[in-house]
């Protein structure tokens, strides 16, 4: 320790004589700091996207659904079974439709959700603040908020709606045709759902299907842990309703779009740690043009009584405090531009494409110890070579001939 503590400052230190040494070991500082700030901007950016999404996704569709198989329709007395075993979770049925809107503009598709406004404002907060505690009438939709903004359709306006269900008449079948008084529009942050998605009564959809409403197309499932709650409800439907019912996750609809998130992700940590790799390189060769410079100090200290062993840790430790300064600058450095970016908003998403017109940053804690610790191996990885070159130098040889 006491002979690393010596070096240490002495060869770190600018040397008038040989200033490139210098310039060398701070270019690996920098670039050392400056990949881990980039790689920490960056994971925070993808797992902020991320969330962004998930959160987006899970408030129009719930993390969990149940469904029927074929036509199975999912009887009321499902819905209280389950509220009273999993008293916990949220439920809330829904019957679905798709129809076709008759506008100013044209005609648009959209898919129709028939719902409980006390069940579904649980699940669904962007719902509850389009309603506002009002209850919704026979007839009456809530539309996305794009049908506003794009179509020109007005709160209160009558909307012609053409289902895919078929009526019988005297000329063969026709689509049902209905009118609806909108009664108030939602923001997702999400443009096809703000476009494509309708909310009305049970009551309502069950009239369009000469049906009754006591029997659902399906039932959203909130939860905070959809992984676990899936086995838990499947296990009881297969307990219970063995091949009439089935449960959808998340993952099964929006697999793929998270899938490739998580991938992408993945790729832009390699890439980006090539950085702080290729920076390392720069340890090395400072390391190394330190070594041949001082071949006769290195010698004398061997000469003198040091081992080898020494040498080597000494060597070693001054390459490590380079790369560790330089991870905890970028740490630094990282913390202090996401804090900018949270507090000065210089970057603005488009909210049709994101969500959200704010960066999203969100670096868990999980990425963050990936980083720290793919960083401090690289850095250790660069010390040791050089540190061990400088362990074997041949001590008769340089003191012959130097």
């Amino acid at each position: 320790m006491k002979l690393t503590s010596f070096l240490l400052p002495k060869y770190l230190k600018f040397d008038k004589t040989q200033p490139f040494i210098f310039i060398t070991t701070l270019l690996a500082f920098l670039g050392i700091g400056i990949g881990v700030m980039v790689l920490c901007v960056a994971m925070a950016i993808m797992n902020g996207v991320s969330k962004e999404f998930k959160e987006k996704i899970f408030i129009m569709n719930s993390p969990l659904n149940l469904k029927g198989y074929g036509k199975n329709s999912i009887p009321k007395e499902l819905l209280y079974r389950l509220q009273i075993q999993f008293p916990t979770l949220n439920f809330s049925p829904y019957m679905q439709s798709h129809a076709i809107i008759k506008t100013r503009y044209g005609i648009f598709p959209v898919a129709i959700f028939g719902i409980d406004e006390d069940f579904e404002s649980q699940n669904n907060p962007i719902l509850a603040k389009a309603l506002n505690g009002k209850k919704l009438k026979e007839f009456e939709v809530v539309m996305g908020e794009d049908f506003y903004k794009s179509y020109g359709v007005k709160d209160g306006e009558k909307l012609t709606f053409f289902f895919t269900e078929f009526s019988p008449n005297a000329m063969g079948f026709s689509p049902v045709m209905k009118r609806f008084d909108v009664a108030g529009f939602f923001h997702s942050g999400i443009r096809g759902f703000d476009r494509g998605y309708c909310y009305t009564t049970l009551d309502s959809i069950a009239k369009l299907r000469n049906s009754d409403s006591k029997h659902f197309d399906g039932i959203h499932i909130n939860t905070s842990d959809p992984m676990g709650d899936y086995q838990k409800i499947s296990d009881y439907l297969s307990k219970h309703y063995k091949g009439s019912f089935y449960l959808e996750g998340w993952w099964h609809q929006n697999g793929n779009l998270f899938s490739a998130m998580e991938l992408e992700k993945r790729a832009l940590f390699i890439v980006l740690l090539l950085i702080i790799l290729m920076a390392s390189l720069n340890i090395i060769s400072s390391l190394l043009m330190v070594i041949m410079n001082r071949r006769k100090e290195i010698a004398l200290l061997l000469s003198m009584g040091a081992s080898k062993k020494e040498i080597q840790k000494a060597f070693f430790a001054i390459g490590s405090f380079v790369g560790f300064a330089g991870v905890l600058m970028g740490l630094l450095l990282a913390w202090g531009v996401m804090m900018f970016l949270q507090r000065f908003p210089i970057i603005s998403l488009p909210a049709d494409v994101y969500g959200t017109t704010k960066l999203p940053l969100d670096l868990g804690i999980f990425d963050l110890s990936l980083i720290i610790i793919g960083s401090i191996l690289i850095v250790l990885l660069s010390a040791y070579y050089p540190a061990r070159k400088a362990s074997q130098i041949n001590l008769l040889e340089v003191l012959r001939n130097e």
